[in-house]
């Protein structure tokens, strides 16, 4: 199969997007499939079963640390000479445009997958009456697609109930090998702040922004004279956050990758997620990969991932005693921590980047099977 991607961020990026992408293009290859792909300039010509088009960029007001692309005209060139089977537009916002533009003036099938769920984002930043506006903006794009993928069942039914059509799972997955694998670290600890017997580490790795929630655990520390967070991570929000939890056993780590961000699970106690605004959370299964029990805000992507609490300790973002207590249920209580992790265990064993890698295939031969019709008069404009 030939497929053409469109993605708004890739490598040297790191974001579960990438993370995502980098897993799916390795199995495609081992599949023997063939991708070109279009994303942001700057990173490898090509990565695994793709070729890499890389397109002009610029820096957006809310992601300032990433770089973004628009649609040049040339894509119409590369794709006529690729001739793929189908176009997977992943996160249109941007170049997805070009994406889903092209793929109708060409008559090729198009799909679109929602891993951001940026409307919600507005009210972090002060601008909640910009998310009806942003609901309809990426409705309109993803509903150009025959088919829409989300990457929770929760977020399948927010879609639809934001008038998404077409919209199917495409299912989590994590590097088992990298992370199951992991050993705790004695240098990372000390790294953390653990430099006594008693002392606990909590672990939050990700993207350092408003709608991430992450000074909400800032009175959380004033409880716990032996607990030490570790923030592993970089975005806009850095510099607000170390001025909040300046004073505190907190440690900013930048990011990690690889290897060493296996052993950064692997060497603390406990992982918190206080975010409430994710499609899914990839760290939350890279966690539990690594046996970190965790913590996480409540929300329905979450309730999803940790079944209900048996998975991991939900807490109410909103109320600080309840962020207390599950802190001393995770690293504290070994009774729930042993319950967790074991959950937990059983959840990931079988979470590899094969299966959800399959399951997207299986969208794609629905999507050829189907041949939606595009609109008439479009192509016809696109070959006059």
């Amino acid at each position: 199969m030939r497929i053409a991607m469109f993605t708004e961020t890739f490598l040297p990026g790191t974001d579960g997007i990438v993370t995502r992408l980098c897993a799916t293009l390795k199995h495609l290859k081992t599949a023997g499939h063939e991708v070109l792909l279009f994303a942001p300039e700057g990173g490898p010509e090509t990565y695994e079963s793709a070729t890499v088009i890389g397109v002009p960029s610029f820096r957006f007001t809310l992601y300032p640390e990433k770089r973004f692309a628009l649609p040049r005209r040339y894509i119409r060139r590369q794709l006529m000479a690729f001739k793929p089977d189908l176009v997977h537009v992943v996160n249109p916002a941007f170049l997805g445009l070009g994406g889903i533009y092209y793929a109708r003036r060409l008559g090729i099938p198009l799909m679109a997958s929602y891993h951001t769920n940026v409307p919600t984002y507005a009210r972090h930043y002060g601008l909640a009456w910009l998310e009806p506006a942003l609901w309809w903006y990426f409705r309109t794009l993803h509903n150009r697609a025959s088919i829409n993928l989300a990457t929770s069942r929760a977020m399948v039914q927010e879609l639809v109930a934001h008038g998404f059509r077409n919209v199917g799972l495409w299912e989590r997955g994590v590097d088992l090998n990298l992370y199951a694998n992991a050993t705790s670290s004695p240098d990372l600890r000390r790294r953390f702040g653990a430099t006594g017997d008693g002392d606990k580490v909590l672990l939050y790795v990700g993207r350092l922004a408003p709608e991430k929630g992450i000074e909400r655990l800032r009175p959380c520390l004033d409880k716990f004279s032996n607990v030490r967070l570790a923030i592993v991570g970089d975005g806009p929000h850095r510099k607000q956050l170390e001025t909040v939890f300046a004073g505190t056993p907190t440690v900013f780590t930048g990011y990690l990758h690889g290897p060493e961000l296996a052993a950064a699970y692997a060497s603390a106690d406990g992982f918190v997620f206080p975010s409430t605004t994710e499609t899914l959370g990839l760290v939350l299964f890279e966690a539990m990969a690594a046996g970190l029990p965790v913590m996480a805000a409540d929300s329905p992507p979450t309730r999803e991932v940790l079944e209900d609490g048996a998975a991991g300790v939900i807490f109410n973002p909103d109320h600080p005693e309840d962020m207390i207590r599950a802190i001393q249920s995770v690293l504290f209580d070994e009774d729930c921590r042993s319950q967790v992790r074991e959950r937990a265990r059983i959840l990931v064993q079988n979470v590899d980047w094969a299966r959800p890698t399959e399951q997207l295939l299986q969208h794609y031969h629905q999507l050829l099977a189907k041949r939606v019709p595009v609109i008439t008069d479009v192509v016809q404009q696109g070959r006059s």
